[in-house]
């Protein structure tokens, strides 16, 4: 599959995400598996108890409790004190991870762009719901002149190839949105190590979106074992180009042919052949159930997904099937 030559880049946040379906976006919320303990209050009902308008239970006074929430009603009738405790309400982080490697710009419509606009639209559900959002570039580089110094943590060295964080509130739309834009596929992908580095610099849990092809010579198990190790509640979404699963389609390849890997200038030279076509597919068949057993087995929500899939049919339909937004 050929890397596209020349793409059309994204310039703002209307054309990463349709402003019609910006509108539907607005009616959903992240969601989680997991209960987590968030740094600022927020709209979500937490299992920790806490001060909030919403009574969950009493437990008997013991010196040094607040006087304010003493149920006097039940004193009345048992003449003991009880405190009257609330569920607590707290935000939810979401992390979002875009592969910004080299492999990412090809296919039509491309993979890469289709992760910025699942990137832009599930931070856009995030921010509009108060939650805290981060988005870190795998491989890539951030294209200069595009984002505000104050706000990115650019990191120019592979693996990391950018990255945003402690974003809060509707405002901060368009600071994702410049992010996204800025970023200029390049390079391969050490998924391991960006992982060790995510892991590492996380501030809080919350829920994960991992947006790549998934294509590592490297592997993915080490990497992904690395973020739910740290207690993230991880979603992996694997965005294939309909070429790569189709490549005898219509502009499919045929003849002798010389490839080169776009991310580590591998060179292997092939036949394209009926025979040959059908072993690649059962490959690629094979490797895709791999990793949505592996992810099975680590309570990994898994989701392969076509890039021509439009970006409403994946999010009001496919992720919220699978718990990620309600």
């Amino acid at each position: 599959m050929l890397r596209i030559e020349r793409p059309t880049r994204p310039a703002s946040i209307d054309e990463l995400i349709d402003p019609q379906v910006q509108a539907q976006l607005g009616r959903l919320d992240v969601s989680s598996r997991k209960v987590f303990m968030g740094k600022l209050q927020g709209e979500r009902r937490s299992k920790k108890r806490g001060e909030s308008v919403e009574f969950a239970d009493h437990r008997p006074y013991v010196t040094g409790d607040d006087l304010r929430h003493i149920d006097w009603n039940l004193y009345a009738r048992l003449d003991r004190f009880f405190m009257k405790l609330f569920l607590e309400e707290e935000d939810l982080s979401l992390h979002l991870v875009v592969d910004a490697s080299a492999s990412g710009d090809c296919g039509e419509p491309s993979k890469f762009l289709y992760m910025q606009k699942v990137a832009a639209a599930l931070g856009y559900v995030g921010l509009v719901n108060l939650n805290r959002v981060a988005c870190t570039a795998l491989s890539g580089r951030v294209v200069t002149g595009k984002e505000s110094e104050a706000d990115l943590d650019v990191q120019p060295v592979d693996p990391i190839g950018g990255s945003i964080r402690d974003l809060r509130g509707r405002r901060r739309v368009h600071d994702l949105s410049r992010f996204l834009c800025s970023l200029e596929p390049d390079g391969p992908t050490s998924f391991g190590e960006a992982a060790k580095r995510i892991a590492l610099t996380r501030r809080g849990k919350g829920v994960m979106v991992v947006l790549s092809d998934f294509f590592m010579k490297e592997g993915y198990e080490q990497g992904l074992r690395m973020l739910v190790g740290r207690g993230y509640d991880v979603f992996a979404i694997q965005v294939l180009s309909p070429q790569e699963l189709e490549p005898e389609g219509p502009e499919g390849i045929a003849g002798d042919l010389r490839l080169r890997d776009v991310e580590d200038a591998d060179l292997a030279e092939i036949t394209i052949s009926a025979p040959l076509l059908k072993r690649y597919k059962q490959n690629l068949s094979a490797y895709c159930s791999q990793l949505r057993d592996f992810c099975a087995r680590r309570e990994i929500t898994c989701l392969t997904v076509r890039s021509d899939t439009p970006i409403e049919t994946l999010l009001l339909d496919y992720l919220r099937r699978r718990g990620l937004l309600r």
